[in-house]
């Protein structure tokens, strides 16, 4: 893990409808999602204002096909150097590669693990 930065670099909030999610937040907090290309099918992205020179952590609202909400429907993702390296290491240390490393187009790649408890977290890096 890259401790020049904070440890977790992004999350996503699962819902199953968009437009109903989009509206609340929007209205919640009085700002405008704006949509992310997604390199996959089935995966849409409503991202909350980001501003790399601010501290805090970016996200987006999310809907995946076979991806539940509620309970157990965000995700924290942790910044990485390579995230295939901290897969590798949570399947040494107990945890279960869920989705190993693929690449999100021009934002880098993630992998999937779930920890000791069941837990889902993410692993993102450039490379």
């Amino acid at each position: 893990m890259n401790t020049e930065r904070n440890s977790v670099g992004w999350f996503e909030i699962y819902v199953q409808d968009l437009d109903r999610a989009k509206a609340f937040y929007e209205s919640t907090f009085e700002v405008s999602l704006q949509r992310l290309d997604s390199p996959t099918s089935g995966l849409e992205l409503w991202a909350f204002p980001m501003q790399s020179d601010k501290p805090g952590c970016p996200g987006a609202l999310v809907r995946m096909e076979g991806k539940d909400s509620g309970v157990g429907g965000t995700i924290i993702y942790f910044s990485c150097e390579d995230c295939s390296v901290e897969a590798a290491r949570a399947a040494k240390n107990g945890g279960k590669v869920q989705q190993p490393k693929f690449a999100i187009g021009n934002y880098g790649f993630i992998a999937m693990v779930r920890d000791p408890d069941g837990n889902i977290i993410g692993l993102h890096s450039m490379r």
